[in-house]
């Protein structure tokens, strides 16, 4: 009997080389001026399953229920075949270009691909470190081969196992899209469990199937006139930059960590709450012929954006109105319900501890754990005048150890970790909170007391 190990699941905030930035590398041009190469197509690697993204959002910058279809994908983050200990500070730079994977950096988010099952695997394909794939058995194709599905790239794989690090065509598939999959327009329905086994699929990059309508704008979680960070979604051929206008000129928007459809921006006067952006497609070209889209952070945030997503209506340059949300791009056929992330519930966040003077707190919490790894928030609250920045202490429990992070500057020496604000995020008004992320290797553990300095 076959067994079937799903590969656990963090949502890490984005193995192929880093086509893109191998160019940029090179050129040393934006990101966003440059067509990635893409593999040829299409390719063949081993297809694994997670349940859902995590929260709030995942590895593209979107939640799953704001996704452009129920149908996605994660691609893998690294090109480290044998290395199963490493975590490469995400986004990785051109200096590291040979060790990035087909995320590439978050470039490759919001796109779709066109992926058809292959042949079983009548062994053990487990995906363990440094084992062969399908070992003690051999591919053989079945009567579920050439059944076919147009997902969407929503989350990276950064996962210590053979599959995340030595295939560099592996394909994580959510789960409640395998029995999804078609042949002759008919669901085969029955793929997973019985007839999965970690199978070989093959898979190209294609437009967005049916697209109609324009892109979707929404801030994020903490987004305020320091911080205005915004995902763009529903897109006909990908993302690969945003720009914005600020005092009468275009400048080229942040990447928020490797979150590719997540940018930071400027507003269009200094610290103003109105902007205009527009959007490059992965060929590098301006979307619909360089339309811009003008819209203000949305009175409901009430100055800082609580919810994982907020939706915006916007004009545009050509004289469009506010915009409806767009009909979701998906997969042929009835669109079924978004299944509800699986993620573990968050535990007890640690006690709120205030820093000596009182000039900001801080609160640790768990929002995600798994076999061997875990997902936490820090939670920087501003306590006293106006920070111009922060520095948040704590000591790990245990032997864990800080994979990845994101808003914050993060070092740690022993079980000792020191993070301090990100260049947007430092300047916090009385009363005002902001929060910083991290993905960690170990049993969570108890949350940690945090100790907050502010400067």
């Amino acid at each position: 009997m076959t067994t079937i190990v799903p590969r656990p699941r963090a949502r890490l905030l984005a193995v192929l080389a880093g086509w893109a930035v191998l160019l940029l590398a090179a050129t040393q041009l934006p990101a966003y001026a440059l067509a990635p190469v893409d593999p040829p197509a299409p390719v063949t690697g081993n297809a694994t399953y997670f349940d859902g993204l995590g929260s709030p959002y995942g590895g593209c910058g979107l939640p799953q229920s704001e996704l452009d279809s129920p149908d996605f994908v994660a691609l893998n983050v690294y090109n480290l075949p044998g290395d199963y200990s490493s975590f490469p500070a995400r986004p990785m730079p051109p200096d590291q270009a040979a060790k990035i994977g087909a995320w590439d950096n978050g470039h490759n988010c919001g796109r779709f691909v066109q992926v058809s099952i292959g042949d079983y695997c009548t062994g053990l394909n487990d995906g363990a470190a440094g084992q062969p794939f399908c070992r003690n058995g051999s591919w053989v194709a079945d009567g579920y081969n050439g059944a076919t599905l147009t997902m969407v790239v929503a989350d990276s794989c950064g996962d210590p196992n053979a599959w995340c690090r030595d295939d560099p065509y592996h394909l994580d598939l959510s789960k409640a899209s395998l029995n999804r999959f078609a042949r002759n327009g008919t669901p085969v329905g029955d793929l997973y469990p019985n007839h999965w086994g970690n199978r070989h699929v093959s898979w190209s990059y294609v437009p967005a199937p049916g697209y109609t309508g324009d892109i979707r704008i929404g801030f994020l979680q903490g987004a305020q006139p320091y911080w205005p960070a915004i995902a763009v979604s529903h897109l006909a051929n990908g993302i690969h930059g945003v720009e914005y206008l600020a005092n009468g000129a275009w400048q080229a928007a942040t990447m928020n960590g490797d979150m590719g459809q997540s940018y930071v921006l400027g507003a269009t006067t200094s610290g103003g709450s109105q902007f205009e952006i527009r959007v490059r497609d992965v060929t590098g070209q301006l979307v619909n012929g360089g339309r811009s889209y003008r819209f203000g952070l949305p009175a409901s945030c009430g100055g800082r954006c609580s919810a994982a997503y907020t939706s915006v209506s916007y004009t545009t340059s050509d004289g469009g109105g506010p915009t409806p949300t767009p009909t979701a791009t998906g997969s042929p056929g009835p669109t079924p319900t978004t299944p509800a992330p699986t993620t573990p519930a968050p535990t007890t966040p640690a006690p709120t501890t205030p820093a000596p003077g009182g000039g900001c707190t801080a609160r640790y919490a768990v929002t995600g754990s798994w076999s061997g790894g875990f997902q936490a928030e820090v939670t920087v609250t501003n306590a006293g005048a106006a920070t111009t920045g922060w520095t948040t202490d704590f000591s790990f429990p245990g032997g864990q150890r800080i994979a990845s992070s994101w808003n914050a500057t993060v070092s740690q020496t022993g079980q000792q970790v020191t993070a301090t604000n990100a260049a947007y995020n430092g300047r916090l008004a009385p009363g005002a909170s902001t929060s910083w992320g991290l993905v960690g290797t170990g049993d969570a553990g108890s949350p940690p007391a945090v100790t907050c300095t502010a400067r």
